[in-house]
């Protein structure tokens, strides 16, 4: 009962209200992040392909556009938070998706840097999506915690994540501060975890490969409490202009075998049916890793700033999100 009234707490962005530009605001994190900003007061403006849509959808609370042109050069725009990207589970990893896939990232993040060098009045801030795809895929067996300094590897995961920091993190050169937010697997109401949690609904949950495969995990409240406090304390610290990263995961990451036992163990059903590799690499090539192999990520910037997690434990955030709403 305490952790459903943490979720309902307000969420601080900052020492004052601002005016905020968020990019993929009507997504499934963007929705939950955009509600939180106008609670604390922010003034918010949603850049989306279908702005009449999006605006009907935040009850005429938030300005939605469809360009970035339609905002005058002489409004201060101070924080940007850019979420925007293609959903990357979906169609093989052909060379016209990576593309896409590349495109709906880096170009789009490109596109801001460049209208932020536009501006007369630059933003301060920068909070921008990225993924743990960043460190590439981990060897089952190793149960090294990877923090915000573990490398990248070459293949396409992760030369995405690359080129989408990249791109980001060429704002610091206009005297932006650049927050990188490496998201895990983010679970809440909407997102991929009713996919994930329907095979265990209906009794035949069990392990995918061998289930050794790392799962780190966030509950979207806490993700929306991480980019908070990531903006709290860099706008507390105020120093030179520069681009860091955050691991945006829970402390405690599982196996996904021992994640869905847990999950099996909340919904009280069996977890007994495995699903074997081959079909799944034969169906989704090179994007099979996404779900075959993993990475044991620790969130080793947010715990040093004195992050605490409402959720730390998968029992406790998939309780929340199993309960009846």
């Amino acid at each position: 009962q305490a952790r459903v009234r943490e979720t309902e707490a307000p969420v601080r962005f900052g020492a004052r209200p601002r005016r905020v530009l968020v990019t993929g605001g009507t997504g499934f994190i963007g929705q939950i992040l955009v509600r939180h900003l106008l609670a604390d007061g922010h003034a918010v403006t949603v850049w989306t392909r279908d702005a009449r849509a999006a605006a009907w959808n935040f009850g005429g609370a938030v300005r939605c556009v469809r360009s970035l042109a339609e905002l005058p050069a002489a409004e201060e725009i101070e924080v940007v938070v850019n979420l925007a990207g293609a959903r990357i589970l979906g169609a093989r990893w052909s060379e016209r998706r990576q593309r896409q896939l590349l495109a709906s990232r880096e170009g789009l993040t490109r596109q801001l840097v460049e209208w932020m060098a536009a501006r007369p009045r630059k933003p301060w801030l920068l909070l921008s999506g990225s993924a743990i795809g960043y460190y590439g895929v981990q060897p089952q067996g190793d149960a090294t915690a990877l923090d915000e300094e573990a490398p990248p590897q070459d293949i396409f995961m992760s030369r995405l994540c690359q080129r989408w920091e990249q791109a980001a993190q060429a704002a610091v050169a206009l005297g932006v501060q650049v927050a990188c937010m490496r998201f895990g697997f983010v679970l809440g109401h909407q997102g991929s975890l009713p996919q994930l949690l329907l095979p265990v609904r209906l009794g035949v949950g069990g392990r995918l490969g061998s289930g050794r495969q790392w799962l780190s995990w966030v509950h979207v409240h806490d993700l929306a409490r991480a980019l908070a406090h990531a903006w709290t304390r860099i706008e507390r610290e105020a120093g030179t202009p520069a681009a860091q990263a955050f691991n945006v995961t829970a402390p405690q990451a599982l196996s996904q075998h021992d994640f869905t036992r847990v999950a099996a163990s909340v919904l009280h059903r069996p977890c007994w049916m495995p699903t074997p590799a081959a079909p799944v690499k034969l169906l989704l090539g090179e994007q099979a890793d996404l779900l075959l192999e993993g990475q044991r990520v620790v969130p080793a910037r947010l715990l040093r700033g004195g992050f605490a997690f409402t959720f730390p434990d998968a029992r406790s955030a998939l309780t929340d999100l199993c309960r009846p709403r």
